[in-house]
């Protein structure tokens, strides 16, 4: 009987044993949850707080990159802006190369063109040069050939001024003279004498020969133009070209513009003969 009743008691305290043992096991185990779930609630902070440094470098990832977009686009924005600048600039360049080709071909024409004109000029400059002393030798035979009138008037006057009885004259076809039945000597006086034909200048002055000589009266340098002391009762015409000598040096030639009785108004042939024209210079007629 008394071991009946401390079996119970034996199983009891084995129980409360049992429970102490398990409650202790409980204690550390929540314990043991506890650390853990403050561990696990720590590394969850660390992660939130982690988390929101990733989020906010997100946010400026973001923003970098929208700005990186804007910059591209920025960018892209300026490509097409140059590249549209190149091709204008090739577009110009090639405009600019084309005309330099045009300017070059051009250059040679000119190039040509000039060749040509200095060959004309030179050509012409040659035939100047033989027109030139053509006109020399001309003014020379000129010159001779009016001492040859001069020394053939010469001897005219010394035939019409000789005191003898003429004869028959035989004249040459290209004068006047004419002798009459009662001009005609008698056979034993007949004399022969031949007058040589005298061409002289066109223009006839109707003054004394003695005392005339035609010169310049005026000079106007203003309007390049001469007077001469010769007009129309002296067979000057509009269109007459007369030579003018300074100190016996031939200078040039003027031609009548106006015609009073007893002067004319000539211009210069050239326009630097006013600087070489002086008042008082000889003045000859040219043959029309």
């Amino acid at each position: 009987m008394y071991n009946k009743g401390k079996s119970p008691v034996i199983i009891l305290i084995v129980l409360i044993a049992l429970s102490l043992v398990l409650a202790v096991a409980v204690f550390y185990a929540l314990q043991k949850e506890r650390v853990k779930n403050v561990k696990l609630q720590a590394e969850l902070e660390e992660v939130k707080t982690a988390q929101k440094i990733s989020e906010a470098k997100l946010a400026e990832s973001k923003k970098a990159i929208s700005n990186f977009e804007l910059q591209l686009k920025e960018a892209q924005a300026k490509i097409d802006t140059l590249t549209s600048d190149l091709e204008q600039e090739k577009t110009a360049r090639q405009e600019e190369s084309t005309k330099v080709e045009q300017l070059k071909k051009e250059l040679d024409d000119q190039k040509k063109k000039r060749s040509d004109l200095e060959s004309s000029i030179n050509e012409e400059r040659r035939i100047a040069s033989d027109q030139k002393s053509r006109l020399l030798a001309l003014d020379a035979k000129r010159v001779s050939l009016e001492a040859r009138i001069k020394e053939l008037e010469d001897e005219l006057e010394q035939i019409k001024t000789k005191d003898v009885e003429l004869g028959t004259i035989v004249v040459a076809p290209d004068t006047d003279v004419s002798v009459t039945a009662e001009e005609k000597p008698r056979p034993a006086e007949k004399t022969i004498k031949t007058v040589p034909v005298i061409k002289t200048n066109p223009v006839a002055s109707s003054r004394p020969a003695s005392s005339f000589e035609a010169k310049v009266l005026v000079v106007n340098k203003d309007y390049n133009f001469v007077v001469i002391n010769m007009g129309s009762r002296d067979g000057v015409r509009v269109g007459d070209i007369f030579s003018i000598y300074h100190n016996a040096k031939y200078v040039g030639d003027v031609k009548v513009d106006k015609v009073h009785d007893s002067m004319a108004a000539a211009g210069f042939s050239s326009a630097d003969m006013k600087d070489k024209v002086s008042e008082g210079d000889k003045v000859e007629a040219k043959a029309r």
